[in-house]
């Protein structure tokens, strides 16, 4: 294969990765990096880049796309009246100061131990969601005190660390609080703006200069891979928003349960074989 050739399956590929994402950041409020993160970070292994920082600009790239997606998603949740305003004001500082700490790690690690990070915290997040415990709840509201400042930084800093938009945690933890699913997901999807603007720019940051980056990069967001997996997701994120909210409750956890399974059970894998 010529090397026209593998860059047009390579395009081909991020292309479809941006469909794929913008409809599950609609559909479930997450802000796409779930899909995003390991099929990019396959993409880059077969372009050779050293494993070395290659979860780093995975990671780093989605969190830039996640950006145009989290917009585009909170806006059509928003005009379906699905996004918590109030929530989304006590939470959003504590979101920033996790994203902040997550940028901190993550820029220390080696990139097994994100793609560890990611695999586990996608395996727990899929079991909660895949079983039936719809109607399980361990408060009667979202708390507020001390659980506003520790929830929401945690939340911001894991999912810094996995270049997601938050919606992946935000969701169920939100839905054990009482919160309904249909905003749960809305309100996330706000949530992953949120993240994902200081996450993008502090991996610029801590990528720059760096000598192993492949062609095209900013620091160790991939300006190519944003440029072509971008425009589609953010297309594609309204049709999703309405998928969700033609399915039931039932139905929606499940399929971000059994969706969420498929990728850890990967991203372990990986982590773990030689």
């Amino acid at each position: 294969m010529d090397d026209m050739s593998e860059l047009a399956i390579l395009a081909i590929a991020m292309l479809g990765t941006g469909v794929a994402g913008g409809v599950i950041a609609g559909l479930l409020g997450v802000g796409g990096g779930i899909v995003i993160v390991p099929v990019l970070e396959w993409v880059l292994e077969l372009l050779g880049v050293p494993a070395d920082i290659r979860m780093h600009v995975a990671v780093a790239t989605s969190l830039a796309v996640i950006i145009p997606t989290s917009i585009s998603s909170a806006r059509a949740h928003h005009k379906l009246g699905a996004v918590d305003i109030d929530l989304a004001k006590r939470w959003s500082p504590f979101i920033v100061i996790g994203a902040a700490v997550g940028i901190l790690i993550a820029s220390r690690v080696s990139g097994p131990v994100l793609t560890g990070v990611f695999g586990v915290v996608a395996l727990l997040v899929a079991i909660k969601m895949a079983l039936p415990l719809d109607q399980r709840t361990l408060t009667s509201e979202v708390p507020r005190g001390m659980a506003t400042a520790v929830i929401p930084t945690t939340i911001g800093t894991i999912s810094t660390m996995m270049g997601i938009g938050g919606g992946s945690m935000t969701v169920p933890v939100l839905t054990l609080m009482s919160e309904p699913i249909h905003k749960a997901v809305g309100t996330s999807a706000l949530f992953g703006l949120v993240i994902s603007i200081p996450g993008a720019l502090g991996f610029i940051y801590a990528g720059w200069g760096n000598e192993l980056l492949p062609a095209g990069s900013l620091g160790f967001v991939n300006m190519i891979g944003f440029a072509l997996i971008a425009p589609t997701t953010v297309l594609a994120a309204p049709l999703g928003a309405r998928l969700a909210h033609a399915l039931s409750r039932r139905h929606l956890s499940l399929l971000f349960g059994l969706f969420l399974l498929l990728i850890s059970v990967r991203m372990i894998w990986q982590t773990i074989s030689p």
